[in-house]
C-alpha cells in the first residue's frame, strides 16, 4: 500500500504513522499538516502544508496517488486550532485530499477520523448509540464530524472502494492535546451538581491502533470505538486530585468562562460531554477490527494526570 496520512503533525497522526511504518504491507507513506510531526519517523516522509491551501494539497495528493488514505486530518475546537480555524481546515483538507486521491484512480480504499458527538444527546435519543442509530450532532464538533463522514462516503460510493468512519470516543492523554483533557487538569473543575452523567475516553495507542487496523482490513462502514466502562466527571476530578466544583442552570455560562480565562477553553462538545455524559456500545469494532488489551476508560483518566517528574540537578551533580 501506497499511504497518505492527513493530519500527520498531530499526535494521533504521527502515532499512526509509526505504526504502519511497522507493516510490511505497506510500501510508502507520506504526509501532511500545518506543523511537523513530533515523533521521530523512519519511513514516512512529511510535507508540511496548510489544510487550507487547496491547490497546494491537490497537487502534491495527485503527485503521491496513493493506494490507500487515512484521513486524521480532522480537526477538533480548541484543541490545536481555534474553532473557525478547526472548521475550515477541516472541510478543505476533507475535500481536497479525499478528492484528489479519487481521481488519481488507484485509491482502494479510505479510514476517516470521525467522532461519538455525531450522534448528538438530543431529548429522545439512545444512551448508549451503537452504529445502526442515525446520526443528529447537537454540536458544531459533531456535524463536523458527519459532515467529514458524508464526503468520504460519497467518494468511496461513486469510486466503489470500502470507507471505514471511526467515531473515536474523546482521546486524551497527558501530552495529548484536547479540550476535555485540558479542563479535566484544571486545579477546580466545573461538574453537574445534581447529576453525574457516565462518559467514556480512548487511549491515543486504541485510536491510533484502531485507525491502522480498519485501513488494512479494508473496513467499510462506521465503528464505535471506545475504552470499556466509564467515568463520570465527579470521578475523573477525584482520580486526579482536583476538586470538583458543583455547577446548575445559568452559573455554566460564568464556569466555561473562568475555564477558558485559566487556559482551558471549553468547547460546545465537551459541555456538552461534561453535562449529559457521552458512551457507546464499542462491541462492533472489537469484533472486527481484533482489538485486545483496550485500555479501560477509567484507567485512560488515570494516565491524564501523568506527567514526567523533572528532578533539577545541582550544579555539583551536573558536573559530575
Amino acid at each position: 500500500m501506497r499511504v497518505l496520512v492527513t493530519g500527520m503533525g498531530g499526535e494521533l497522526g504521527t502515532r499512526v504513522a509509526q505504526l504502519l511504518e511497522a507493516r510490511d504491507d505497506v510500501t510508502e507513506i507520506v504526509g501532511v499538516d500545518f506543523v511537523p510531526p513530533r515523533r521521530r519517523l523512519h519511513r514516512a516522509e512529511f510535507t508540511r502544508i496548510d489544510p487550507r491551501n487547496r491547490e497546494k494539497l491537490v497537487a502534491f495528493v495527485t503527485d503521491f496517488a496513493p493506494t490507500a488514505v487515512a484521513h486524521v486530518g480532522v480537526y477538533e475546537p480548541h484543541s490545536r486550532m481555534s474553532p473557525r480555524a478547526a472548521r475550515e481546515s477541516t472541510e478543505a483538507c476533507t475535500i481536497a485530499a479525499l478528492g484528489a486521491a479519487a481521481r488519481t484512480g488507484r485509491l482502494d480504499r479510505m479510514a476517516v477520523r470521525s467522532g461519538l458527538e455525531v450522534y448528538g444527546r438530543g431529548r429522545g435519543r439512545p444512551s448508549v448509540p451503537d452504529e445502526h442509530t442515525p446520526p443528529s450532532p447537537t454540536t458544531p464538533y459533531g456535524r463536523e464530524c458527519l459532515d467529514v463522514e458524508v464526503v468520504a462516503v460519497g467518494i468511496g460510493r461513486r469510486a466503489d472502494i470500502p470507507v471505514a468512519a471511526l467515531r473515536h470516543a474523546p482521546i486524551v492523554g497527558s501530552h495529548v492535546p484536547s479540550p476535555l483533557g485540558r479542563l479535566l487538569r484544571l486545579p477546580v473543575v466545573p461538574v453537574p451538581a445534581f447529576a453525574d452523567p457516565p462518559f467514556a475516553l480512548l487511549s491515543l495507542e486504541d485510536a491510533s491502533r484502531s485507525f491502522v487496523e480498519a485501513l488494512c482490513r479494508g473496513v467499510d462502514g462506521p465503528l464505535n470505538v471506545v475504552g470499556s466502562g466509564a467515568a463520570t466527571s465527579w470521578q475523573a476530578t477525584r482520580l486526579g486530585g482536583r476538586i470538583p466544583f458543583p455547577v446548575f442552570g445559568p452559573g455554566w455560562t460564568a464556569a466555561i468562562h473562568a475555564a477558558e480565562l485559566a487556559g482551558a477553553p471549553v468547547p460546545p462538545h465537551v459541555v456538552e460531554l461534561i453535562r449529559k455524559g457521552r458512551v457507546a456500545d464499542g462491541s462492533k469494532a472489537l469484533d472486527v477490527l481484533e482489538l485486545t488489551g483496550v485500555r479501560p476508560t477509567q484507567q485512560v483518566c488515570v494516565d491524564l494526570y501523568e506527567w514526567a517528574v523533572i528532578v533539577p540537578l545541582r550544579r555539583d551533580e551536573a558536573a559530575a
